[in-house]
């Protein structure tokens, strides 16, 4: 492996070149993710820049969390007996019912996978 170098000025700058990032966009999640690393853990956040694995860990988070919320909605709504009957009787009461239900399944995301280290 042999490195080579750019002279600029008096200087030689080595020409890096970073790890190619995956076509797959960066959700809410994952940008979620890497705000916390830099803000709260710099250490980690830099250790996982320096090694490459940065933009696969986020994609990563993101995708996990993504299909955490799609089984914990269903699941807690078939629970608490929020069913396609009451959106039919009740609009209102239905969507009042599934918004309480998604923000306390993200709040459990982000406790388990977004703010934990």
């Amino acid at each position: 492996m042999e490195l080579t170098y750019t002279k600029v000025g008096d200087y030689y700058i080595p020409d890096l070149i970073l790890d190619d990032q995956s076509d797959k966009s960066l959700g809410r999640y994952g940008r979620m993710r890497q705000k916390f690393l830099e803000e709260h853990h710099p250490g980690t956040y830099a250790r996982l820049i320096l090694s490459g694995k940065l933009w696969a860990h986020l994609v990563d988070i993101d995708t996990t969390c993504e299909e955490r919320m799609d089984t914990l909605i269903p699941a807690m709504a078939k629970q608490e007996g929020v069913t396609e009957a009451l959106k039919a009787a009740d609009q209102m009461a239905w969507v009042s019912y599934m918004n309480n239900i998604h923000n306390r399944a993200e709040e459990i995301i982000l406790n388990e996978l977004i703010y934990a280290l």
